[in-house]
């Protein structure tokens, strides 16, 4: 066995995509027209893959304060906050955060995978239980096993099976980490919120949601689904990420607990890695002013959701989820999900390829991200594209 022998098995893998003359894992985008349109292999391709929600990414009130920020603050951070200090974005975010979800504080991270993998790691050591839904992001799985906790899974979306497993944890129930998400990623279903608070109040612990793909999505001011459902006090942690509906790049987690700060001392994802960049800590701050202010950016999110999701349901096609920004639709077979995704490429439609073991029970999945800056126009040529290859 070799340094490089367990890759073997990539290699492999790499090997059947080229034979195929198929990489998804390699695309690379020419030019970037908006957030909904880009050039790719030279062709005009309607971006329907990329997670940006509410379509700030070219958002000229974001864009202006970036500028000015890298004028006056430069380029980075060149550190840590804990070395280097943090600059006045970094803790007035953190302030906004925290009043956005009605929360005591918040800590800013890097990016939304070091959100998880920071707060995880720090609150469930060795001697600690934390109990995840099966279809949590990998983020959530790393800080786990980065912390040594012993971590348990309940089965999907199942109040009823997270029950049972509290149960049998019998005094240890009350400390127990719960972690599930609003939104999730794969298949763009919802967690049952309610049921899991009730399971909480009953046997005790803290739970933790990951609002990635439903913060700035769901609510009445875009906080989530914890808002939408009235439960935002219920939640003892939220995370949340900048790459989604914030249109940059960069993680947090609010919560009421005084104990949140001490985790910037015990968290070495947050420890030993370089603060957001000024620009970014600006165009995020300008992004969150802007996403409290525009709830019809959500309805257009919606709306449009609703279009693709009915359009695609209509062709006969098997979708993952009731409609939602995330529209995952289930391809059987991986060779075939392969060609399923080039094809749509070359009809002008970019959208994500999902394949095991990434994906929940083993399903190939062509995920679309839908954007409030989509058009219906630009909705109704996906499902067009969709619609050519239904009996190709």
């Amino acid at each position: 066995m070799g340094l490089f022998s367990k890759f073997d098995g990539l290699a492999s893998s790499r090997l059947e995509l080229d034979a195929l003359g198929i990489n998804p894992f390699d695309v690379k985008i020419d030019k970037i027209i908006s957030p909904t349109e880009g050039i790719i292999e030279g062709r005009h391709t309607i971006l329907a893959g990329t997670n940006n929600y509410l379509g700030l990414t070219f958002h000229p009130d974001s864009i202006a304060a970036a500028r000015t920020a890298l004028e006056h603050e430069g380029t980075g951070t060149t550190g840590s906050r804990m070395a280097n200090g943090s600059y006045s974005g970094h803790r007035l975010l953190e302030l906004e955060l925290a009043a956005f979800h009605n929360k005591r504080d918040a800590i800013v991270f890097s990016t939304g995978y070091q959100a998880n993998l920071g707060m995880l790691s720090a609150l469930a050591g060795p001697d600690d239980v934390v109990l995840l839904d099966a279809d949590c992001h990998a983020s959530i799985y790393d800080g786990c096993r980065m912390g040594g906790a012993e971590t348990i899974r309940f089965r999907h979306n199942n109040a009823e099976d997270l029950a049972k497993r509290l149960r049998r944890l019998g005094d240890r129930a009350a400390n127990t980490l719960i972690v599930v998400e609003g939104i999730y990623s794969m298949l763009g279903d919802r967690a049952p919120l309610k049921e899991i608070v009730d399971v909480k109040r009953e046997y005790g612990g803290y739970l933790m949601v990951d609002e990635a793909h439903s913060m700035g999505v769901l609510g009445e001011r875009g906080c989530g689904l914890l808002e939408e459902l009235g439960l935002l006090a219920d939640a003892d942690f939220i995370v949340g990420t900048f790459s989604k509906s914030l249109g940059g790049a960069g993680g947090y987690c609010v919560s009421d607990h005084p104990e949140l700060n001490l985790i910037r001392y015990a968290s070495r994802p947050y420890i030993f890695t370089a603060s957001p960049a000024p620009a970014m800590i600006a165009s995020t701050r300008q992004s969150l002013r802007t996403l409290e202010k525009s709830p019809h950016l959500r309805q257009r999110l919606h709306d449009n959701a609703v279009q693709l999701h009915t359009g695609l349901s209509n062709l006969g096609y098997t979708l993952g989820a009731p409609p939602s920004p995330v529209v995952a639709v289930v391809v059987e077979g991986k060779v075939e999900a392969l060609q399923f995704w080039q094809k749509l490429l070359h009809l002008g439609v970019y959208v994500n390829l999902m394949l095991p073991p990434a994906t929940p029970n083993g399903v190939s999945l062509i995920r679309c991200s839908v954007s409030a800056a989509h058009t219906p126009a630009q909705i109704d040529a996906v499902i067009a594209a969709f619609a050519k290859l239904r009996h190709a």
